[in-house]
């Protein structure tokens, strides 16, 4: 056996043919503040299993970096799995279902339970998660055809996924594997159980919250905070999933194959538009004037403005529909983030002083010329649009600093009705692969960016994470502050915008450093049936983003 050459950390060193990826890690491991989890070879990704069997140039990823954290938390589900079918001594009367993410975890429930889980239960799981990773067993990955997949699937009673893989164009199905404990997971694992060390399980509603550390301090468990209001929303959604039938990819899938997607999409949407009546009763009811409708990138913040305000009118009121993004400040004048980019997520990007004089203006019943932003010239204009307030007006008001106090804080608090909206899927791929609410706003901003803006999937993809960041630290932390909660998420509306998503992704280079997060969003939409857009309805949240909505263009 000869040696190859590598790049690496600026080097260029000889190691043997066929040395692992593993091997070499821990040769390096000291040169990281981080465990090394995933590396590219050249510009492929690979877990460390992985032999170096040519010259190429590699980069380590560890459980810091975006992809490396999610392979972390992908392989503690696994472990939990794993050690949840050993202390319930392999009994297929118990199934585990992965459900949201909460508080820097996942919200889980084991069905079949008599008693729901008990704190005792939970202590027993998380002594056998402990008990795993000190004898540090490797997480081993097998490749098999997907009709073995299903075979075994469904001897292990795992319905769901025999419903997912029925739809797969692809012809094999990599497996992960504990010891004797199998499943699929979708995305790369760590090496070993010896790598997650981090974690707690916690006693929550009627089941329990996997508890893992932050991306930023992937050594540290993160501090566990209920967000009730959150939960509330996320819990109703998951009534609707279930009421409707529809609660995997694999269920999905079987209502497209059965010509029942139009009604599934019309219940859908009537469940919406009752909700969105109720939350205009109530501001009627507590005689608001300024409504502040809030949300991260991408959730349909401006569609659901439009229908809010006809709720509104339908009781009696004169809604006035204003858009945060049209106060930002020039382009120029835009502040730049630590890479030098323009930070259009900040607080300080919008003309707070502007927005909150005409604001107070319009309050005080003066009549106030508005701004339009022009998102092609970077700049504000002010084209003759006044407005003034009369008796029942009341203002409504979108943006993603929304319910941040001092965006509004020149305004009467007791005047305000905060709303929280964020596309909060209930949909899982199967019951333990849940599908990321922010993947589903990423595809949402990719096809509306590609329509609107001119913005290449590239271009979106590059500045996701900076877009991650402003919500991460500008949205979040006032949701629970909302007077109510709104999940804009549709059942349906991936199997619709994946033939709008997927040519944008494929556009993307392969010497591109988009080009994984490419790859592996056009893995994930593979997983859905299309359906054609003719059905869904103009006034529908959906619409924003591809485009035939009766609100704007």
């Amino acid at each position: 056996m000869g040696e190859v050459t590598i790049k690496l950390y600026g080097e260029t060193v000889q190691v043997p043919e066929g040395m692992t990826l593993l091997e070499l890690a821990k040769k390096y491991q000291e040169r990281e503040k981080h465990d090394i989890v995933l590396a590219y070879m050249d510009t492929k990704l690979c877990e460390l299993f992985k032999p170096i069997q040519n010259d190429c140039e590699i980069r380590f990823l560890t459980t810091a970096d975006e992809i490396g954290y999610q392979s972390y938390k992908r392989s503690a589900t696994l472990l939990m799995l794993k050690a949840i079918d050993d202390v319930m001594n392999h009994s297929r009367d118990f199934q585990v279902r992965v459900m949201y993410s909460i508080s820097n975890g996942y919200y889980c429930e084991i069905e079949g339970l008599s008693e729901g889980v008990s704190q005792d239960l939970l202590y027993s799981i998380k002594r056998r998660m402990k008990e795993l990773v000190w004898a540090d067993l490797p997480i081993q990955k097998e490749s098999v055809s997907t009709d073995i997949a299903i075979r075994r699937f469904a001897a292990q009673g795992m319905e769901d996924k025999v419903r997912l893989f029925q739809y797969r164009r692809v012809s094999a199905a990599n497996l992960y594997r504990i010891e004797h404990y199998e499943d699929y997971h979708y995305g790369y694992m760590v090496p070993s159980t010896g790598y997650i060390k981090c974690f707690d399980l916690i006693l929550y509603s009627a089941g329990f919250v996997l508890q893992m550390p932050t991306m930023e301090e992937p050594d540290t468990l993160a501090p566990f905070e209920a967000a009730k209001k959150l939960f509330k929303v996320l819990k109703e959604s998951e009534d609707w999933s279930t009421m409707l039938g529809v609660d995997t990819v694999g269920a999905l899938n079987d209502v497209i194959a059965d010509g029942g997607i139009g009604d599934l999409m019309l219940v859908q949407e009537a469940l919406q538009e009752k909700k969105i009546a109720e939350i205009a009763e109530r501001i009627e009811r507590e005689r608001k004037k300024i409504v502040l409708i809030a949300g991260p990138s991408s959730s349909g913040k401006t569609t659901f403005s439009h229908r809010l305000s006809i709720q509104l009118r339908a009781y009696g009121m004169h809604p006035h529909p204003i858009a945060l993004d049209d106060y930002f400040v020039n382009r120029e004048q835009t502040p730049k983030d630590a890479d030098g980019r323009y930070d259009f997520e900040c607080l300080e990007a919008i003309d707070m002083k502007q927005f909150n004089e005409d604001m107070s203006r319009l309050l005080s019943g003066e009549r106030v010329e508005l701004p339009r932003f022009n998102f092609h010239t970077g700049r504000r204009e002010y084209k003759g649009d006044y407005t003034q307030l009369d008796t029942g007006d009341v203002l409504v008001i979108e943006g993603i600093h929304g319910l941040n106090p001092k965006m509004t804080d020149q305004l009467p608090e007791e005047s305000k009705f905060k709303i929280y909206i964020s596309a909060l899927t209930s949909l899982n791929i199967d019951q333990h692969n849940r599908i990321s609410t922010t993947d589903g706003r990423l595809i949402r901003r990719i096809v509306r960016d590609s329509r609107t803006r001119g913005n290449s999937a590239q271009a979106t993809i590059s500045m996701w994470n900076s877009v991650r960041r402003g919500e991460e630290h500008y949205i979040f932390p006032y949701q629970e502050q909302a007077d109510v909660m709104f999940n804009s998420a549709l059942l349906y509306e991936l199997s619709v915008i994946k033939q709008y998503a997927e040519p944008l992704l494929f556009a993307i280079p392969h010497d591109a450093a988009e080009y994984q997060e490419a790859k592996r969003l056009l893995k994930f939409l593979d997983y859905f049936l299309a359906v054609s857009p003719e059905a869904v309805p103009n006034n529908s949240i959906l619409r924003e983003f591809v485009g035939g909505s009766c609100f704007h263009a």
